[in-house]
């Protein structure tokens, strides 16, 4: 059956179990919804698709069902999967994705890693995952493309359907135009992207980015500009922008710019949070502290996340302020996403190496300043610990959005507690209360984390209340009700091209 939106995603969006031989579908329990939000969009269309793609040992002889139809909370829609090889999956994702683009993305240079790339590869996964929106869709149906390693759908899916109307998403950060156009393929990436009708980001600054990149390679006019909101914007945060370009136009087309930053399930969190069972694990955690407090970080382990930088500043803390000394505890929680690639392996030792130096250094019998935990934490569990802590201490060095930060201050109900947040995390933005933090510069690390100890409680509690109003105001309901309403405007648009025509 034809779909009338289609969303075009490298997830699948549920979960894989295996049961007594069988495999069963379970809906995705992501606590930052953006699967589930995804889905819920389903539910305003008379029949939806998303693409995806899953591994076969022979694509051509795929030991699954690629097409399978779904009914669950969200209504009937297909799952298309993609067969792909170990090898295209390595080449496309691990590669391709993660050692040339992702670096770039973040602004790192130095890791950027051409020479195993297999451009054609990537050419080809993409063109499949056009090929598959393309049979999905309806005519002058919207088809919805996330995030960087399908940069090149947009461009082919308007070959093979003109009549689309297409909007794409981008959840990493977006670079400069001098750090983007280190890619060889800049051109071929933003011809593509211009070939949408809806280019989305999370923060202004990012937008501004892909305008400029677009500007710096092709004759783009912009034909709109608008002040940014004023809750997107707080003195002397690093991302701040103050004007926004929401339209350009490229090679006679115009081309929407959007702005949109993902939230977090507020409802679904402070549920969580005040459950009897989480609450008596926050007196348990609470009780095992003693008189302590209890700083708390949580991040993948990546270089971009500066899990390193963060254990070295909580040294020189503790070599500089010896009254610290068994007062304080660090809960650092990294855990692997790519575990089959050297370049986090080293990551997750060098973190390691940390912790232990610190704990050699100033641990005692009754005391370890350090802990490390590598292994994924049940949410339930992490929601416990974010009640508990004195302090959420998340200071990546480049970061897309960083939703960690804003489940802390969702399960903040009672009122307290400190986050200190990287000036360099889009979320940084919303959240100008956090005691703001400069992940390079070892002054304002070790101040920001000093400076968060030693809050008054007045403080604390004047800066918590803004917080939580800026996470309330952007959560995950608020994203997809403004992309709902683009959405909107988009099949309008499309159905009025389809009367003219006719």
């Amino acid at each position: 059956m034809p779909s009338d939106l289609v969303i075009v995603y490298h997830r699948q969006p549920y979960e894989e179990v295996e049961v007594d031989g069988r495999i069963e579908l379970r809906e995705n329990k992501s606590p930052n919804g953006i699967v589930p939000t995804l889905k819920s969009f389903f539910g305003s269309v008379d029949h939806g698709a998303w693409i995806a793609w899953k591994q076969a040992e022979d694509p051509s002889r795929p030991n699954f069902k690629q097409t399978i139809e779904v009914e669950d909370d969200h209504g009937n829609y297909t799952v298309s999967r993609l067969a792909l090889s170990p090898k295209q999956v390595k080449e496309f994702y691990h590669v391709t994705s993660k050692e040339a683009f992702w670096p770039i993305l973040h602004g790192f240079r130095e890791r950027y890693n051409y020479d195993p790339v297999d451009w054609p590869n990537f050419r080809e996964v993409n063109w499949q995952f056009a090929e598959a929106a393309a049979a999905e869709a309806a005519e002058g149906a919207v088809v919805w493309v996330h995030d960087y390693n399908l940069w090149l759908v947009a461009g082919y899916l308007r070959k093979l359907r003109p009549d689309l109307r297409i909007a794409f998403f981008h959840h990493t950060p977006f670079p400069s135009a001098d750090m983007f156009n280190v890619l060889p393929w800049r051109k071929e990436i933003l011809e593509s992207l211009l070939q949408c009708d809806v280019v989305g980001f999370h923060i202004p600054r990012y937008a501004a980015n892909f305008v400029s990149a677009a500007r710096s390679l092709l004759e783009v006019e912009v034909r709109k500009r608008v002040k940014v909101e004023d809750d997107l914007i707080f003195e002397g945060t690093a991302l701040t922008e103050r004007s926004l370009p929401t339209l350009i136009r490229c090679q006679g087309r115009e081309v929407a710019i959007s702005v949109a930053p993902v939230g977090v399930d507020v409802d679904y969190i402070h549920q969580c949070a005040n459950e009897a069972a989480t609450l008596h694990k926050v007196e348990e955690i609470r009780t095992d502290l003693l008189d302590r407090r209890l700083v708390l970080s949580v991040g993948r382990t990546d270089y971009t996340k500066g899990g390193v930088e963060q254990l070295e500043s909580f040294e020189r803390v503790l070599e500089n302020n010896s009254d610290l000394h068994g007062k304080v505890r660090l809960m650092h929680v990294s855990v692997s996403a790519n575990r089959n690639m050297h370049i986090y392996e080293q990551i997750q030792n060098d973190i390691e190496a940390a912790a232990g130096r610190i704990n050699g250094r100033f641990g005692t019998l009754d005391w370890q300043p350090v802990a490390l935990i590598t292994r994924a934490i049940p949410f339930t569990d992490l929601v416990a610990y974010y009640r508990a802590a004195d302090v959420a201490w998340i200071t990546p060095l480049a970061d897309g959005m960083n939703l960690v930060c804003k489940e802390y201050v969702a399960t903040r109900d009672d009122g307290d507690g400190v986050l200190v947040l990287s000036e360099f995390a889009g979320a940084a933005v919303e959240m100008g209360s956090a005691v703001i933090a400069n992940p390079f510069s070892y002054r304002s690390m070790d101040n920001a984390i000093l400076t968060a100890l030693n809050m008054p409680e007045k403080e604390r509690r004047a800066r918590m209340k803004l917080l939580r109003q800026a996470v309330s105001h952007r959560d995950i309901t608020a994203w997809g009700r403004q992309l709902g309403e683009e959405f909107e405007a988009l099949r309008d648009y499309g159905r009025k091209v389809m009367t003219d025509a006719a």
